[in-house]
This record gives structure tokens, C-alpha cells and sequence, in this order.
């Protein structure tokens, strides 16, 4: 998809959010705030919003299941009573593989992939077609701005998107590449038009990696409070492995060696930060837990990060840092269920949760044993057949069965390094399956938390199913939950040491659910298309009251990208991405120089699977192919509404 420049397009909610909106349920002071801030264009305050969901697509209009649909709307009350609706639209910044400038007078392929020396990576699967390799799949993404920031091309104000890329899907040849590839992540120079909110694309800087060892499978992604882009590295690779072909194919594209990449460096928390000519520095935290990040959030205090853990028995890991706004040091924590999980019915009673201490490190302490050669039997001595031997503890690792033993004196390189399996060794519940994206609503101290799948290691009858992880659901719920975790102060972790944070998650309870279909319907869905599917991408804004979903779904034949109004329960799909594709780079951002985005990129576009897209592939593959580069392809941008909005 290319960008849209027709002036109906342009952009959004100027000055919507210059005051706090005035929740469903609020006191006297926040009304009296809100009623003092009048709206721009002579209207009284706002006092809601409330967005109008579109239907979803069908094979009466193909071309809207294979492109990224948007028939919704967003409704404004105002203190007076009155109403006015915008509709909303798709704007799109580019689509992968394009040819874009530079900034400095050439031009560069979004999405590309290089090397340890910053060479673009060649896909030479397929002889006379060589290419560099782009990425189909965009995925992580921060809106932001630099103060002063000057960038030449820039004619309104400069504003950044920080935008990773995950993996790509397969090479010309039609083989997989997943997870071969280093992935890449790249600064966007936006220019901002103050009248309009128009947000177009003047600048694409490739942000060098090569000092953090290049970035294993970039997955979901936050910004921090002071600015800067947290990126995600999941699935971490198993350093007990002999070989593993993935981290070979890996480190041949980065290193021209399949066998110089070390596992260690993979599996940490890498954080972007933009300098004001719209280029990138990159750090890798490696004291935040070598676990499945996926996408983490930090709490008002800039100290405590509750982080998601997208893995096949996975867990709820929560990070403080030793100073606000530094990740370079702190202690790590993992949650232990006190009863176990048996429902994720929304209404069902909560259950409580406690705090393990892992250990306390600094980045460079951790770093200095990966780069000092620590390998796996070093901290462990890891066995996946029962050795017969009681000093060995029987544990769950990605769904599998392993039997562990510490070595002396190795719990903090265990702690950073076999984040996983030393978490469970020490009762953490790690029993979660697909646990993804995390947000907050601050306002109400809720940490919200999605589960795509709740199957495999948290179903009782299941081979995964470990029951020291107390989670035990009696049946799967395929198309998965999200969760809510109230947050509190003055709590203590299990050996009674004080937990130094006002952000700690006390429960965790059902907040939203999707439904599994006994068959499939008309259309091939196998949960039902009216509510949430997989939920993946989750980001909260307090000021519009809203919690967004987006979906990586292999129930729905298209994934969506919804908004629930956490006061009035109130569910409405935004936006469709292109069949076989899922939702991704979510971010609600309430305002920049008085403008308001939602940032939505998919990913993946055709990604066919069998039998949910039988029905309507013969349809949509052509059209497919046609819109994003042969399945190659896919975009990256933001929901705008139609005409802008100022108050």
C-alpha cells in the first residue's frame, strides 16, 4: 500500500486530548479539570469517546479482505450533550521492499536486512533474481519526538517512528527464513504538518546493530517514559543445544560463520534511542532476563518494567531498576501463583500472586560472562531423560521436560542467562502459553496482559502441562484471553525482602475473552469474528479510556485490530489487515504538538493455513500477490481519521 495524500485523509483529532478526557466514572476534580479546557474550534469540553466498530469483511467485497480495511468511526461527547462523529482511515507510510530516501541524497530498501558490517544481505536463492532480503514482517513501532531535533526536509515539526522488523517469511526460492536472518530496526524522519497532522516520510536511517551482536527475532515493542524505544528479543535460543540450526543459518547471514554466534547474546532487552538528526544508538540490557520478550511496559515510577513472556511455559517476570530511567542494572523477579489457575472466565474469582526474587545484576556483569565464554554446562548440568538422580529437579522448559542440577555458586548466571529454567527450578509459575503483549491504565493501576493461546503447558490433560506451575485449566480456550493484573505498593517477595515499587502486580483475572467455534462458519473462522481472537499487540490510553487489541490470530481468516472501552465494556473492530496477515506495531499515542495517533502495521500478508483460509484463498491469493509485492510485502503506518478533528 502507498501513502494516501488526499487532503480527506488528513489527520486527526487536532487537540482532542489537550485536557484529560472525563472517564464514565470520575470524581468532582477531574470535572471541574476537564470543564475548564474548552475545545479549540469553540465546542465545550470533551467528556468521552466512544469508538463505532465496522463489520468484518467478506468475500461480497474481496478487495477489502485483502487489503487493510478501516469502516469505523470515532464518536466525540461533548460536555454539553452533543455528539460529532469522524470516520477513520488507513495511512500508510510505505510497504516493505520499497525504495526510500536516505537523507543524505540516495535512497534505501525499507525493511532491508544487513550484516555485522552493515552490508546489505542478498537473497540469492533464486539465480538471476538477486535482491536484498526485506522483511514482510513490520512489527514493533514507536511514535516520538527528539527535542531539538533538526532534520533537513523537514518543512513542520519532526517527529519519529522507531520501527522494527521481526523476520522475514521465505526467500525467493519459497524456502523459510524465519528466524535466519538478523532483524533489522530503523529511525523514520517524519515531517508533521501542524495544520493538518499529516504525518509523511522524509528520512529512513537503518540503525546499526552491530555493537549488541546484531537482534534476534524483534517482536513487540513499547516507549519508555523518557522517550526512548524498547525493543524485544523472543525465543530466545537454547544454549543447551549442541546444534541448532536456526542460530547457524542465523549466524552465517550475520557473520559470514555459521558457528560465531553465540546464543548468549540473544534473548535481552535491546532499547533505541533517537538522536535529533534522526539517527538511532542502540543498548542491550542483558539484566532484564533472557526470557521471550515480547513487549514490555514501564510503570509511571521509570523503575518497575512488567514484561510479557511469548513462550510455551512461560511466566510473569517483572524487572526494577536500581535508578529511574536506567535499565542497565536492577533486580529481577518472576510471579508464583499462590492457588492455581482454573478458569480464565472473566468471571471467575481472581488469584493472588507473590514475588520470587531471581537476583540482582548489572548489564555489563552479565555481558562480561557471555563475552568471557560461559556456555550452558558452566551454570547447569541440563538433562532431558529422567538421570535417576535426586539431586536432579524435574522441570518444564518451552513444554518440554527437563531434569536440572545448579552448579556452585552459579544463581546469578543462571538467574540472567537460563532465565527460564532457573525460574522454575526455583517455583516460579511458568505455566503461561503465548503470553504477549503487556500495557497499563494508570489511572486505575491495572496492568493488562494478553494470552493468544491459553492451550498447551496451562491445560491439565496436556503432554506440555507441568502442575508445579499451578496452572491448570481443565480445557483450552483457543482464541485466548487478556488478562487484568491490578497493581499495588508495600509488597514483599517470598522470602519476606521488600519489593521497592508502588507497581507490583497482586492478581490476575480474566478481563476479555475469545470464543471458539464447535465449526467452523461460512467464511472458514474458527472462533467467533464479533469478539477478540488471539489477542497479541495490547496498548491502553487513559485519556480516551481505551484498551487496543490487536490480533495474531490463526482462527480469524482476517485479524483485527479492536478497541474496548474498559468503563463502558464496550468492543468495536477498527480495522481488518489483509487475510493471512496479523496486526501489528500497535501503539496509541494521545498526542503529539496536539495531534492524536494510532499506530497499526501487519504483517505477513497471505500467510495462508489450512482449513481456515480453504475457502477464500482462490479468491484473495491474486489479490494478495497483486497489493504486496508477491506475499513479499507489507506496510507500515497509522489509523487517522478522515478530515482531521480540531476542538
Amino acid at each position: 500500500m502507498t501513502p494516501s495524500h488526499d487532503a480527506s485523509r488528513r489527520l486527526l483529532l487536532k487537540g482532542l486530548f489537550s485536557a484529560p478526557l472525563l472517564p464514565l466514572t470520575t470524581s468532582a476534580a477531574a470535572s471541574a479539570l476537564l470543564a475548564a479546557c474548552g475545545g479549540g474550534d469553540g465546542r465545550s469540553p470533551v467528556q468521552s469517546v466512544r469508538f463505532i466498530g465496522m463489520a468484518a469483511p467478506s468475500l461480497a467485497n474481496p478487495a477489502a479482505m485483502a487489503t487493510t480495511s478501516v469502516g469505523s468511526s470515532l464518536e466525540l461527547r461533548y460536555a454539553d450533550g452533543s455528539t460529532r462523529t469522524q470516520k477513520l482511515a488507513y495511512h500508510a507510510f510505505f510497504t516493505t521492499g520499497d525504495s526510500v530516501s536516505d537523507g543524505q541524497g540516495g535512497q534505501v530498501v525499507a525493511g532491508g536486512y544487513f550484516n555485522i558490517s552493515n552490508q546489505p544481505i542478498l537473497d540469492t536463492s533464486v539465480p538471476g533474481q538477486t535482491r536484498q532480503f526485506f522483511s514482510d514482517c513490520p512489527d514493533g513501532t514507536s511514535l516520538l519526538t527528539v527535542p531539538g531535533a533538526q532534520v533537513a526536509g523537514v518543512s513542520g515539526n519532526p517527529v519519529f517512528a522507531v520501527v522494527q522488523f521481526e523476520y522475514t517469511t521465505r526467500n525467493l526460492a519459497g524456502e523459510s527464513e524465519y528466524g535466519m536472518l538478523p532483524s533489522p530496526i530503523a529511525v523514520l524522519t517524519l515531517d508533521q504538518n501542524p495544520a493538518t497532522g499529516e504525518l509523511r516520510l522524509v528520512k529512513y536511517s537503518n540503525v546499526d546493530t552491530s555493537s549488541v551482536n546484531g537482534l534476534w527475532i524483534t517482536c513487540g515493542a513499547s516507549l519508555s517514559p523518557w522517550g526512548t524505544h524498547l525493543s524485544s528479543e523472543e525465543y530466545e535460543p537454547d544454549a543447551t543445544q549442541a546444534s541448532n540450526a536456526q542460530l547457524r543459518g542465523f549466524s552465517q547471514n550475520l557473520y559470514g560463520d555459521p558457528a560465531k554466534a553465540n546464543p548468549y547474546h540473544y534473548g535481552h532487552m535491546p532499547e533505541v534511542t533517537v538522536q535529533p538528526d534522526g539517527t538511532g544508538r542502540i543498548s542491550k540490557h542483558y539484566c532484564m532476563g533472557r526470557i521471550s520478550h515480547e513487549l514490555v511496559q514501564v510503570m509511571p515510577d521509570e523503575r518497575t518494567v512488567l514484561m510479557g513472556d511469548d513462550a510455551t511455559s512461560g511466566g510473569y517476570f517483572m524487572f526494577i531498576a536500581d535508578t529511574a530511567r536506567d535499565l542497565s542494572a536492577g533486580t529481577l523477579y518472576v510471579a508464583q501463583l499462590t492457588a492455581p489457575l482454573v478458569s480464565v472466565d472473566p468471571a471467575a474469582a481472581p488469584t493472588a500472586l507473590k514475588w520470587i526474587r531471581l537476583g540482582h545484576a548489572t548489564s555489563a556483569e552479565i555481558r562480561a560472562l557471555v563475552d568471557g565464554g560461559i556456555t550452558a554446562a558452566d551454570i547447569m548440568d541440563v538433562r532431558t531423560s529422567d538421570p535417576g538422580d535426586a539431586r536432579f529437579t524435574r522441570i518444564t522448559v518451552s513444554g518440554r521436560r527437563n531434569w536440572v542440577q545448579l552448579k556452585t555458586g552459579m544463581e546469578k548466571a543462571a538467574a540472567f542467562l537460563e532465565t527460564h529454567r532457573y525460574a522454575a527450578l526455583v517455583g516460579g509459575s511458568l505455566g503461561f502459553s503465548k503470553m504477549e503483549g503487556t500495557t497499563v491504565n494508570i489511572a486505575d493501576k491495572v496492568m493488562y496482559s494478553a494470552l493468544s493461546y491459553c492451550k498447551d503447558s496451562m491445560v491439565a490433560t496436556s503432554s506440555r502441562h507441568d502442575d508445579a506451575s499451578r496452572v491448570s485449566l481443565s480445557a483450552a480456550l483457543n482464541a485466548g484471553a487478556v488478562m487484568a493484573l491490578p497493581l499495588d505498593s508495600g509488597q514483599a517477595d517470598t522470602s519476606g525482602l521488600a519489593i521497592e515499587s508502588s507497581w507490583v502486580p497482586v492478581r490476575l483475572q480474566a478481563l476479555i475473552t475469545g470464543v471458539d467455534l464447535a465449526s467452523a462458519d461460512d467464511l472458514g473462522n474458527l472462533a467467533d469474528a464479533s469478539r477478540i481472537a488471539n489477542p497479541d499487540n495490547l496498548k491502553f490510553s487513559g485519556k480516551m479510556r481505551t484498551l487496543f487489541i490487536g490480533e495474531d490470530s490463526g482462527l480469524h481468516v482476517n485479524n483485527f485490530l479492536w478497541a474496548y472501552n474498559v468503563d463502558t465494556k464496550e468492543l468495536a473492530r477498527l480495522l481488518s489487515v489483509p487475510a493471512g496477515a496479523e496486526s501489528t506495531g500497535l501503539q496509541a499515542v494521545d498526542e503529539i504538538n496536539g495531534w492524536t495517533y494510532i499506530m497499526s502495521n501487519f504483517q505477513h500478508p497471505g500467510d495462508w493455513e489450512s482449513p481456515l483460509h480453504d475457502k477464500v484463498k482462490p479468491v484473495l491469493d491474486p489479490l494478495v500477490r497483486a497489493s504486496y509485492r508477491d506475499r513479499f510485502g507489507a506496510a507500515v503506518g497509522y489509523l487517522t481519521s478522515d478530515g482531521g478533528l480540531q476542538l
